[in-house]
This record gives structure tokens, C-alpha cells and sequence, in this order.
């Protein structure tokens, strides 16, 4: 199985950013992880994409997320909401409305997050919900992973340090590619 795992962060030092990295070690040993990045994402403006069509950068990242099984965000949360970079970039990746339903439809999508604040990104994750589901994806809701006071579990070089947050994130993962694996096999001749 694979997953690709976006973070929400462009910040060197992003926590969102590291906690996919952590993540990347952390999958369980059927699936894969992989990190795509997003800095090169212009800012969405419809007359780019009217005059000179989808940039390379977006084409290439829509590409991956359709041959991948699964995506991954890792949200910062910015004024109790989403952060503008990766909703730029999943604005891009909807364009144009034909092809949303082929980057989005049916996507399984988790949403995760951590924050250097005191409530982890509760408030970013549950505003992706009505975007995902204008998007037509289908989000997992079988738990949740808000990461409060960042700074104190990853150290300076944005290795995660905290047991227990490991754990969290473990079984976060072995959710999340659970979900997929029963959603994305084929129905026995029994069920049918």
C-alpha cells in the first residue's frame, strides 16, 4: 500500500513537516509513506490556468496522489483554521472541475496535526471536513492525531522524541492503513 503524506507547512523548522517524516519510519511493515512537497505550488490564479493550462508542479503532484492508494495531510492550524499553502495546493489539485473527481473522488483521506499552541489542530482538522467532503473524498474518522505543544516532543532537529506521542502516531497509522486495506480489497465472492 501506499500513501502520500502532504504537509500543510512550508517552515524549514515545520512541526507538520516532521511529524510526517516520523511518520515515514512509523508505518506499518505493509505500507509506505511518501512524503511529497508542495513549495513549488504557485498561488492559484485562473488566468495562469486558463493561459497556460495546470503548472508542471501540480500535474505531477495530482498524478501521484491518483496512483497512490491513500493521502495523508499534516495540518499546522493558522488563526483556528486551515493553513493558506495547502489549501492553495488542494485548490489546485481540484483544477479544472473535470478532473476534481479524479484527484479527490472516493480519496481516502487522514487528517493530522501538531501545533507549538496549547490544543493541537482540532480546529484545522475539523474545518478540512466540509472542503473533503465538497471534494468528494472520504475522510477517516477513526481517530484522531492533534499534537498540542510541539515543541516540547519533537527536539531541535525535528526528530520526535515523546513515547507517548510515538504511540499515538503508531496507532494512528496502523487506523488509518487499516481503513484502507478493507476499503480498497476486493469483496469476496461471499459478500458480493
Amino acid at each position: 500500500m501506499r500513501i502520500i503524506g502532504i504537509s500543510g507547512s512550508l517552515r524549514r523548522g515545520s512541526f507538520n513537516s516532521a511529524l510526517l517524516r516520523a511518520a515515514v519510519e512509523l508505518m506499518p511493515t505493509d505500507a509506505v509513506l511518501e512524503i511529497a512537497a508542495i513549495d513549488q505550488i504557485p498561488l492559484y490564479n485562473y488566468d495562469v490556468e486558463a493561459g497556460s493550462g495546470i503548472p508542471a508542479s501540480v500535474a505531477a503532484l495530482k498524478d501521484r496522489i491518483v496512483a497512490a492508494d491513500a493521502l495523508l495531510l499534516s495540518t499546522p492550524e493558522y488563526n483556528n483554521s486551515v493553513p493558506g499553502v495547502l489549501k492553495n495546493t488542494i485548490d489546485w489539485l481540484s483544477r479544472p472541475p473535470a478532473d476534481s473527481q479524479r484527484v479527490f473522488g472516493g480519496r481516502l483521506v487522514a487528517i493530522m496535526g501538531a501545533t507549538p499552541g496549547n490544543y493541537g489542530t482540532v480546529q484545522s482538522q475539523t474545518a478540512w471536513l466540509p472542503i473533503m467532503r465538497t471534494l468528494r473524498a472520504q475522510p477517516w474518522f477513526g481517530g484522531r492525531l492533534a499534537i498540542a505543544r510541539a515543541a516540547s516532543v519533537f527536539d531541535e532537529a525535528g526528530v520526535l522524541t515523546d513515547d507517548t506521542v510515538r504511540a499515538q502516531l503508531r496507532d494512528f497509522l496502523q487506523g488509518f492503513v487499516q481503513f484502507v486495506s478493507v476499503l480498497r480489497s476486493p469483496k469476496s465472492p461471499s459478500s458480493a
